[in-house]
């Protein structure tokens, strides 16, 4: 399911617009980016959580060379999923 299949599906469920929902679906994309980007942790209740994680410096391989490198440090966004969201993936 893409973004526009998305605001349809949640427009016809709360009876509302299509651009409606996608302008939601947007601004909602918008906060949790700036949400995480602060470092702060979005929770939605059974649903899921969101986080941003910092990972270490690591060392890899270059797959041509086989040079050994060292991988930057950095962040990552982290997605754990609620008690709901398991419960709808087992069916």
């Amino acid at each position: 399911m893409n973004k526009s299949e998305l605001a349809s599906a949640v427009a016809e469920k709360a009876g509302v617009s299509a651009s409606s929902a996608a302008e939601v679906i947007t601004a909602l994309q918008e906060v949790l980016s700036t949400q995480v980007a602060k470092g702060e942790k979005v929770t939605v209740p059974g649903f899921f959580s969101l986080e941003r994680v910092e990972r270490a410096e690591r060392k890899g391989r270059n797959p041509q060379t086989g040079a050994e490198m060292t991988i930057p440090g950095g962040y990552a966004a982290k997605l754990s999923a609620g008690s709901a969201l398991k419960a709808a993936a087992k069916g």
